[in-house]
């Protein structure tokens, strides 16, 4: 804090004698001790609160930069969910569209067969009346 040598602390203590006395100087260098320690506890006191309110604003910010990141997180979030959601309609319009158009193309007899008609099989064998087997796993007998 200051920048006070030997010598000086030597020359204040004689000035002091002399000039307070023998008899009070005890009292008084106590009452000085007390009071330098309070400056002391004061000025550590304010430090420490300096220390705090810079760690706050640190914090304050921190947090703002961390709500600015939600923010855009969830803006594209949404941008991406909005343009699944309209893709998803685009696809939906079309199985639309295409499931109109062989309505419109059996009524005017192009394309696809007509409602209730069956469809032609071709078939070289007839269709066999046992029922398909299904493999069995080693060591497990069918029962």
């Amino acid at each position: 804090m200051f920048d006070i040598g030997f010598s000086e602390l030597v020359f204040i203590a004689v000035v002091a004698l002399i000039v307070i006395g023998p008899e009070r100087l005890p009292k008084a260098a106590r009452t000085m001790g007390h009071l330098f320690g309070r400056l002391q506890r004061y000025v550590s006191d304010v430090k420490a609160d300096i220390s705090r309110e810079m760690e706050l604003d640190e914090l304050r910010k921190l947090q703002q930069q961390v709500q600015t990141a939600a923010h855009d997180f969830k803006s594209s979030v949404d941008s991406a969910a909005q343009g699944v959601h309209s893709g998803l309609r685009n696809v939906e319009d079309e199985l639309n569209s295409s499931a109109v158009d062989p309505v419109r193309a059996s009524e005017t007899g192009v394309g696809a067969p007509a409602l209730g008609a069956e469809p032609a099989v071709a078939t070289a064998e007839a269709p066999s009346t046992q029922p398909a087997r299904q493999p069995s796993l080693p060591g497990f007998e069918r029962i």
